[in-house]
């Protein structure tokens, strides 16, 4: 027996084969949606997944003004932040949200599915949305993927 074959093999930031993936969210569900990113994200759809390391792909979501929500939760659903400053928490909807800045949603939501840490935070930066179907990274020659 070889005792190489059996051993346990981990991803380093070396070792880890980062791709560029590009993702439409049109039609999209939000929470849904927002889940398989930060599953893209984080790496767990690849054999050499490992959990403390930066192993994901970099995700290109384009068209982040076309997901939408089920229910009533476009107008009901609030969004809680706080200025720091006594009195200062300020709430809004998706609807308001949207009005503003529509990759405001969906970054919101995948972040809020990655770890709360600082790798947490690293796997963030892998993270690009555009409103529309522009974006600048072609020369990275993303590969589409499709979420059923």
């Amino acid at each position: 027996m070889d005792a190489i074959s059996y051993k346990t093999v981990s991803a380093n930031a070396k070792t880890a084969d980062k791709k560029w993936v590009i993702v439409d969210a049109t039609d999209m569900v939000v929470g849904r949606f927002s889940s398989e990113v930060a599953k893209i994200i984080r790496g767990k759809h690849k054999p050499s997944y490992t959990p403390h390391v930066d192993c994901g792909d970099n995700v290109i979501v384009i068209n982040a003004e076309k997901v939408r929500f089920t229910g009533k939760k476009f107008h009901e659903k609030e969004y809680v932040r706080h200025t720091g400053h006594p009195g200062g928490q300020r709430f809004a909807s998706p609807a308001e949200w949207m009005k503003k800045n529509p990759a405001l949603i969906l970054e919101n939501s995948i972040r809020g599915m990655l770890p709360k840490n600082s790798l947490g935070r690293h796997l963030f930066t892998n993270l690009h949305v555009y409103v529309g179907a522009e974006h600048p990274h072609e020369a990275q020659k993303p590969t589409p993927v499709k979420f059923s």
